[in-house]
């Protein structure tokens, strides 16, 4: 059987996927891919509950789940020591396409996708509050690789047309000045059928929380019960989390303009219903049938709902 292989290099104001090239894997280790605002950080908290379950403060996935690909944080020689030193299953994040991140067998992939227009509209919020301090940050942290990242346009139609359009790397088409949404997708989608990959949607967290978790616990191999279930449900609603992350008024003031509030913003899907126009949702089917198998297409905009 095939096995994916890193055929890519992604390198730019945020990524640097040869960073990956210093990892190296537990039999147990988890790993959480997932493209940019398509729920990274619920899934990263979800399995944070469930590895530390019972006990009476579970550390927020932040603490304990580093990003591997971000050049922005520790040199990755400190993050490969934190790593060395977790005693507890390590989980980690990565936004890398499947062409991009070394692949291992025993190694549990989580992918969490999300509707591109969702995703467009949960980016824009994120992008357009964007303070000097995170464009410095981007730019000028040494070993950018490519063009430093523009500064967010003023008016979400004209932005769309071209994050909907035009890609950061070559071989994408969209979104733009990041890398794609939709890219990410088909690449771990074309290998659905590998056992240590679990593919979970952002539709069906906010549709069915508990039984999604659910999925994932038997997933990891771990036994819980409905009612460990509801509390883990109750620990990674959105009010929970966002209440976590926003305990300090401070934190992220460096990157927002609201800091943390700007991160944890609505958590709601089909708010681009009432901001494309039927042309921009054009540009949109043209896009996605260019980049996504039809069936990928499918499940990216309705998660299971597609199948049934």
């Amino acid at each position: 059987m095939k096995l994916p292989e890193v055929t890519r290099i992604y390198q730019n104001h945020t990524f640097d996927s040869t960073r990956w090239r210093n990892f190296v894997p537990r039999d147990d280790d988890i790993v959480i891919s997932t493209s940019y605002k398509s729920g990274t950080t619920w899934m990263q908290n979800i399995v944070a509950q469930l590895l530390f379950l019972g006990q009476e403060e579970v550390p927020f996935a932040w603490d304990v789940s580093p990003w591997i690909d971000t050049r922005l944080n520790r040199p990755i020689e400190e993050v490969m020591a934190y790593l060395q030193k977790q005693t507890h299953r390590r989980f980690l994040k990565t936004h890398l396409a499947l062409d991009g991140i070394p692949f291992f067998s025993k190694v549990k992939y989580i992918v969490v996708a999300r509707e591109a227009r969702d995703v467009f509209m949960s980016w824009w919020n994120h992008y357009s509050n964007y303070v000097d301090a995170a464009y410095e940050r981007m730019n000028n942290t040494p070993g950018r690789v490519g063009d430093p990242i523009p500064r967010c346009p003023r008016d979400i139609n004209d932005y769309w047309r071209t994050w909907i359009t035009r890609g950061w790397f070559a071989w994408e088409c969209e979104g733009y000045p990041h890398s794609g949404n939709m890219h990410h997708t088909q690449t771990w989608w074309d290998f659905r059928h590998l056992d240590n990959i679990l593919f979970a949607h952002f539709n069906d967290l906010l549709v069915d929380l508990e039984g999604e978790i659910g999925r994932v616990a038997a997933f990891l191999d771990m036994a819980v019960t409905a009612d460990q279930i509801k509390i883990v449900a109750q620990a990674v609603s959105f009010t929970a989390l966002k209440r976590r992350a926003t305990a300090d008024p401070e934190a992220a003031k460096d990157t927002w303009r609201e800091g943390m509030a700007t991160f944890f913003n609505k958590g709601t899907n089909g708010r681009w219903h009432n901001v494309l126009s039927a042309e921009e949702v054009t540009m949109y089917e043209k896009t996605a049938t260019k980049v996504l198998a039809p069936d990928c297409k499918r499940w990216l905009e309705l998660g299971r709902a597609a199948f049934r």
